[in-house]
C-alpha cells in the first residue's frame, strides 16, 4: 500500500472518457429493462415451482436447453458487461434444466477465481491488503448463496459484492492505468454477478415481504442474535451498569488490564460471536489503531466523545495513502463505538488525512466525535450508521462508498486553506447496481468557528453515481446558494442522485440551486427509501444495540 496514491481525481480528457463510458451505459438500460422482463419469469418461476410433471420427450429435453440458453442471456443481459457474462456462464450453456440459484452461485464463483488469479501477481503487490479484503467479501458472498433462492439474504449478498468492487475500484483508482488492465476482468464479473443479484433481490422481495409478516404475527421479535442483553444495557447507560463487567479495561493511568488500545485488541478473541466489551477511560491516546477483519463483534466504550479521544497524524503529503492514514480504522464486522473520540491533528496543509475509516458492516457509532479536515470520515464499504456524532472537517469530510445513515449529528465545516472550498459530502457510487449512498437525517449543519468568506458546498460527485440525500436538516447560512459543486468542469454526470428533502434554515432555500439533471427535489415518499429500514435494513440489526434512531423519517 506503500504506493497507492490518495484518490484518483479526474482531469477533463479522464471526464471525456467518463462521460462516453455513461452514454453507453444509458444505451444497455434499454437492453437492461427489456431482459428484466425475461428474468422476473425466470425467476418467479424457481420460486413458486413448477407443475409439470417429470416425464420428458427427446423434444422437451430439447427445448429444455433451449430455454437454459435463454435463461443464460436473459440474466446476461441485465448486465454492465453481458460479453464475459456470457463467456462465464459457458459452463451451464449445454444444461438441460438450469436453475436461478446455479447462475447466481456460478457468476459469484468465476469472480472469485479471476481475482484469485489477479491477486497473484506481482504487478498488483501494492493492493494486496484491497485483494484481499475483495475476496473476503465475494466467499462470503459465495456462502450466502448455498440455500434455496427464496431464502437468500439479497440485502446481505447485494451489500457484499458493492464492497467486493469498491476495494477493487480504490486498487484501480490508486494505480490507474498501471493496474486497471489486470482487473479488468474481476471487476466485470464482480459486477456481473452484483447485477444478478440486484434483479433477482427485487423479485423475490414481495415473497420476503410476506414470510416477514407472517413472523411478526407469530410474534418473532426480529432481534439480532449476535448481541447479547447485556451489551444492549451498556448502550443504553451513560456509565457501565453496576454488576455488568467489560471484557478489558484501557486506562492510561494503569488502573486496567493495559495502557494502550493496540494492546487490548491483541487480546480480543478472533470471530467471536459474542460481544465483546472494551471499556476505555479518559485520555488522550496517540496510536493508530485498526479492528482487524477477523475481530467481530468488538464494542468499545469510552467517557465522552471529548474525554477519551485517539489521536494520530498519518497524511497523505507526508506519504502515507489515504486508506492508511485513518488514525482508528476498522474493517471487523459488527462494531460499536460510544463516547468515544478520532481525531487527525495532521491539519490542513497535509490534504488528506483520516480520523476514522470503517469498512465493518452493521458498524455503529454513537455519540462520537470525528475531527480533522480533508476527509476526516471515510465511510468506506457496507453498512453503517451514525447517530448523535459531531463530524468536523474541510474537503470531501464525509466520503466513500458505504450504504451509510446519519441521524441527530452535527456536521460542523470548518476553516480550510486558503483558496480552498468546503465539501461536506463526496459519494463514490462508480456502478448502478451498488446499493451505497449517503443518508444525512435529522443533522445540524453549523459553522465551526469564523467561515466568511468561505464556500461550502453540501458536497461533489466523486464516481458517476454517486448518490447523497440531505433529509429533514438544519441548514445554517453558511451553505452557498447552489448547493452542489462539480467534481470538474462545470457540470455534473446526469447519472448521479442527489437529492433534497424537507431541510430548513437559511441555507437549504433551493430557488439558487445547481439545475443538473441528477439533482432531485424529492418526495416523502421518495426520501423513506434513504431511511434507516429502507437503505441500510436498520430494523434486523441496529434494533439490538441501544441505540436510539428513527426507522424511518
Amino acid at each position: 500500500m506503500a504506493f497507492l496514491k490518495a484518490y484518483w481525481k479526474l482531469n477533463e480528457a479522464d471526464q471525456m472518457r467518463v462521460d462516453d463510458e455513461c452514454t453507453k451505459t444509458r444505451k444497455r438500460i434499454v437492453v437492461i429493462g427489456i431482459s428484466s422482463v425475461v428474468l422476473v419469469l425466470i425467476a418467479v418461476s424457481a420460486i413458486v415451482g413448477s407443475s409439470r410433471g417429470n416425464e420428458r420427450s427427446h423434444d422437451g429435453e430439447e427445448s429444455q436447453t433451449q430455454s437454459g440458453m435463454a435463461s443464460i442471456k436473459a440474466v446476461c443481459d441485465i448486465t454492465l458487461y453481458p460479453d464475459s457474462c456470457y463467456s462465464s456462464m459457458s459452463p451451464l450453456a449445454n444444461s438441460t434444466h438450469i436453475q436461478p440459484d446455479e447462475l447466481l452461485k456460478l457468476a459469484v464463483l468465476v469472480a472469485i477465481n479471476e481475482l484469485s488469479k489477479a491477486s497473484t501477481l506481482m504487478e498488483l503487490k501494492n493492493c494486496s491488503e484491497l485483494l484481499d479484503l475483495a475476496l473476503g467479501h465475494l466467499n462470503d458472498s459465495l456462502s450466502a448463496t448455498y440455500v434455496d433462492l427464496k431464502t437468500i439474504r439479497f440485502d446481505d449478498l447485494v451489500t457484499w459484492l458493492s464492497a467486493a468492487g469498491t476495494y477493487q475500484q480504490t486498487c484501480i483508482d490508486g494505480f490507474q492505468e498501471n493496474v486497471a488492465g489486470y482487473l479488468k476482468k474481476s471487476t466485470e464479473l464482480t459486477s456481473n454477478s452484483l447485477a444478478i443479484a440486484n434483479g433477482f433481490s427485487r423479485i423475490t422481495n414481495s415473497f420476503k415481504q410476506k414470510r416477514r409478516l407472517m413472523s411478526l404475527a407469530a410474534g418473532n421479535d426480529d432481534m439480532p442474535e449476535w448481541l447479547p442483553v447485556k451489551a444492549r444495557k451498556l448502550l443504553q447507560n451513560t456509565t457501565l451498569p453496576a454488576g455488568i463487567k467489560a471484557d478489558l479495561v484501557v486506562a492510561q493511568d494503569g488502573s486496567g488490564m493495559y495502557k494502550n488500545i493496540f494492546d487490548a485488541l491483541n487480546a480480543v478473541p478472533d470471530k467471536s460471536l459474542k460481544r465483546f466489551v472494551i471499556y476505555v477511560k479518559k485520555g488522550i491516546y496517540v496510536e493508530n489503531v485498526r479492528i482487524e477483519k477477523f475481530k467481530w463483534n468488538v464494542m468499545m466504550i469510552g467517557d465522552g466523545m471529548d474525554s477519551t479521544i485517539v489521536s494520530g497524524n498519518l497524511n497523505v503529503v507526508d506519504g502515507t495513502p489515504t486508506f492508511s492514514s485513518a488514525t482508528f480504522a476498522v474493517f471487523g464486522k459488527g462494531f460499536i463505538a460510544r463516547d468515544m473520540g478520532f481525531r487527525n491533528t495532521a491539519g490542513a496543509s497535509k490534504h488528506q488525512a483520516v480520523a476514522l475509516m470503517s469498512t465493518a458492516d452493521q458498524s455503529v457509532f454513537y455519540r462520537c466525535r470525528i475531527d480533522a479536515f480533508q476527509d476526516s470520515l471515510y465511510t468506506y464499504s457496507n453498512r453503517q450508521f451514525y447517530r448523535e456524532c459531531n463530524i468536523y472537517g474541510t474537503v470531501d469530510f464525509i466520503f466513500g462508498n458505504s450504504a451509510v445513515v446519519f441521524q441527530n449529528c452535527n456536521i460542523l465545516p470548518r476553516r480550510p486553506l486558503p483558496g480552498q472550498q468546503n465539501t461536506i459530502t463526496a459519494q463514490g457510487k462508480f456502478d448502478p447496481n451498488q446499493n451505497t449512498g449517503i443518508s444525512i437525517q435529522n443533522c445540524t449543519i453549523w459553522p465551526y468557528g469564523n467561515l466568511s468568506g468561505v464556500q461550502t458546498f453540501l458536497g461533489r460527485p466523486w464516481k458517476n453515481y454517486s448518490t447523497t440525500v440531505f433529509i429533514n436538516n438544519m441548514m445554517a447560512g453558511l451553505i452557498d446558494p447552489t448547493g452542489w459543486l462539480p467534481w470538474v468542469g462545470t457540470t455534473a454526470p446526469d447519472t448521479i442522485f442527489y437529492a433534497e428533502f424537507a431541510n430548513y434554515g437559511p441555507g437549504a432555500v433551493t430557488k439558487k440551486r445547481v439545475t443538473w439533471k441528477g439533482l432531485k427535489f424529492i418526495t416523502s415518499k421518495q426520501a423513506n427509501k434513504f431511511s434507516v429500514k429502507s437503505f441500510i435494513n436498520g430494523d434486523k440489526w441496529i434494533n439490538g444495540t441501544g441505540v436510539a434512531y428513527k426507522l424511518g423519517l
